[in-house]
């Protein structure tokens, strides 16, 4: 039964993609379920919509769609409604949005499940009024997504992806639509347009399609790194709540988190933002600094340093270690002064290579790590490897490598 602070508006979220760039953290995991501030991406999501009063949401799940369901369920514990469609093979966006077609009457959002947003940008386009709209902002990367081209606030073309710099605004992959473009789509991606851009380029010229300029929150998770940006910015409108047990002589700083259950033992220093999740002992004598989340049954032993870093659930770290920059995934244990120092690397993504600043390491789940292993900037450890003590790491490992 739809109360009467819903909008009758439902929202579709596109959560079934693998994320094969993100590899290893979507090794056992869907893109969307990545833990951002401790969150899922896909939870801020659903957030950004129960506070505009959009309550009905379809997820289009898929690749390890069992992680998602599990955790929203029919939605009560977020105060919205879920339902579920299925994408069985992960073959284009707007492939994912008709599968939920049987779902939809009237208008309805559509939005990316890999994208951290705020509230902001749902509203915004809410508040345009004009259907079909496309929410699109600013970017300095434009060449990585769909560049549109405007004629006052009407849409010209977009441009996947474009070599050559056309624009710098792009299209967030956030749609408010209505069932008419719905078939319209449909009718485009029966003629090869797989992807909502696709389709809606071969649209324009026969139907106004409207663009809504937001300066909201919205970031994109692309690669493995970028998971310290989109951690960073979420946790910055983090305020201070201490459930947990604190030590004499412990320093906080700052905007600080710290679970129920979590012991922050004596001497350790906590400049924030940081957040610490439930059931952690850390220290004595550890150091964490800006802006650092720690998952759920971590613990981290005296005198290591963690600074701008993603440490995920049931994680041990060793004492003397020193972490910057740096991604740990669910189930790592680290012996004594690893070091992950932050620097300057290049790193490969497939046939891609990135010239990256201030980056550490990222490290895949359930991987065992050694005491005085030193891991190069930029390097990338696949899930469940084994490395022995005294190890110099650099590149890409494979999972269930096992360096001697």
């Amino acid at each position: 039964m739809q109360s009467e602070e819903d909008t009758g508006l439902k929202a579709v979220i596109l959560a079934a993609g693998e994320g094969m760039r993100l590899r290893p953290f979507t090794y056992s995991r869907p893109k969307p379920m990545l833990p951002i501030g401790n969150r899922p991406i896909l939870e801020y999501i659903v957030d950004a919509l129960v506070s505009n009063d959009i309550k009905d949401i379809i997820m289009v799940v898929g690749y390890k769609k069992e992680k998602i369901m599990s955790y929203f369920q029919d939605g009560a514990r977020f105060d919205a409604r879920i339902s579920y469609a299925f994408q069985e093979k992960q073959i284009g966006t707007a492939h994912a949005l008709i599968a939920a077609k049987h779902f939809l009457d009237d208008n309805f959002v559509v939005l990316a499940g890999d994208n951290l947003i705020d509230s902001r940008i749902v509203s915004d386009l809410l508040h345009n009024g004009r259907i079909p709209s496309i929410l699109v902002t600013e970017s300095d990367i434009p060449s990585k997504y769909g560049v549109v081209q405007l004629e006052g606030n009407k849409i010209t073309s977009i441009v996947e992806k474009p070599e050559v710099m056309v624009g710098n605004i792009i299209s967030t992959g956030v749609y408010l639509f209505n069932h008419e473009i719905l078939n319209a789509i449909e009718i485009e991606m029966c003629a090869g347009a797989l992807g909502i851009t696709n389709a809606i380029q071969k649209m324009l010229g026969k139907q106004d399609i409207y663009a809504v300029k937001t300066d909201g929150k919205w970031i994109d998770v692309v690669y493995p790194w970028d998971i310290i940006k989109v951690n960073a910015m979420a946790l910055s409108s983090e305020g201070q709540t201490i459930s947990g047990v604190v030590e004499d002589n412990v320093m906080i700083k700052g905007p600080v988190v710290i679970g129920a259950g979590t012991r922050i033992r004596s001497g350790t220093y906590i400049n924030g933002p940081v957040l610490i999740g439930e059931g952690c002992e850390i220290g004595p004598h550890v150091s964490i600094f800006p802006t650092t989340s720690i998952g759920n049954n971590v613990r981290i032993d005296p005198y290591t340093y963690v600074s701008n870093s993603v440490i995920m659930n049931n994680v041990c770290i060793g004492s003397h270690s020193h972490l910057s920059h740096t991604v740990i995934d669910e189930g790592v244990m680290i012996a004594s002064s690893l070091s992950c120092v932050c620097g300057q690397a290049f790193a490969k993504i497939d046939d891609d290579f990135f010239k990256l600043d201030n980056i550490g390491a990222m490290i895949g789940e359930d991987t065992i790590i050694g005491s005085h292993v030193a891991i190069a900037p930029g390097t990338i450890v696949g899930a469940g490897c084994r490395i022995s003590d005294g190890v110099r790491l650099s590149g890409n490992l494979e999972n269930k490598c096992v360096v001697v």
